[in-house]
């Protein structure tokens, strides 16, 4: 039985009990074993923490803003629906962009400025971010692979959102949580997130136990027999 009754209540939770680790740990025990995206995707600074609703955007590599000569909808569509997915964040939800090469930005200043207007918990990128001060200055958490100020006009377009998705091998559906720290970004499916965090919350409690008794001076192999946590 969750102690939640919406996503403000569930966040605020996490926020102040729970971190990644713990929330992945308790999902390889649950048999979801690639719940962690790569490394590489990093938070801008140190202390950014995100959380909330993935909101999965589809981009693709370009080499034009507009082609007139293609035969797609989006040919001639410079930046190609990425001011509609943009415009489409909701409170509480986190841009999550992938399926281009890294090769120019996917967020800068101006994104930032709209996300935090639409209440958003920030945007987590498979590729580069630019307007390094601007975003920083903003205070929304950006995890990125790291700043390049190359644009993506001539050389990408969203080509959809709301859509699942895969990042390093991680399946990300729209509406799954995302959580991330200065340790990586984890992937909690919808479908598994009340048991998840119910055994997270145990988990951090028999930790804090775990603590105190090798604080004490008990030995990590006493504290693990004894408690089944390490």
């Amino acid at each position: 039985m969750n102690t939640w009754t919406d996503d403000a209540e569930l966040f605020a939770l996490m926020r102040g009990k729970l971190f990644p680790a713990v929330i992945g740990d308790i999902l390889d025990t649950m048999g979801l074993l690639h719940q962690f995206l790569p490394a590489h995707i990093r938070p801008l600074r140190p202390e950014m923490v995100i959380l909330g609703r993935a909101m999965p955007v589809l981009e693709s590599n370009a080499f034009a803003a507009s082609e007139p000569a293609g035969l797609g909808p989006l040919s001639r569509q410079p930046f190609g629906l990425l001011f509609q997915a943009l415009d489409d964040l909701r409170e509480h939800e986190v841009y999550l962009a992938t399926g281009c090469t890294p090769t120019f930005a996917l967020w800068g200043g101006l994104m930032t400025t709209r996300a935090r207007h639409l209440k958003a918990a920030g945007a987590v990128l498979d590729g580069y971010h630019r307007d390094t001060p601007e975003v920083l200055a903003s205070g929304l958490p950006v995890f990125s692979m790291g700043g390049y100020a190359q644009d993506q006009g001539a050389r990408g377009k969203v080509v959809d959102w709301r859509v699942p998705l895969e990042l390093g091998g991680v399946r990300v559906q729209p509406g799954d949580i995302v959580f991330g720290d200065m340790d990586g970004v984890l992937v909690i499916p919808k479908a598994a997130e009340e048991e998840a965090i119910r055994r997270a919350l145990e988990k951090v409690s028999a930790e804090n136990t775990v603590r105190l008794a090798i604080e004490r001076g008990m030995s990590t192999q006493e504290a693990f027999r004894t408690y089944g946590v390490m």
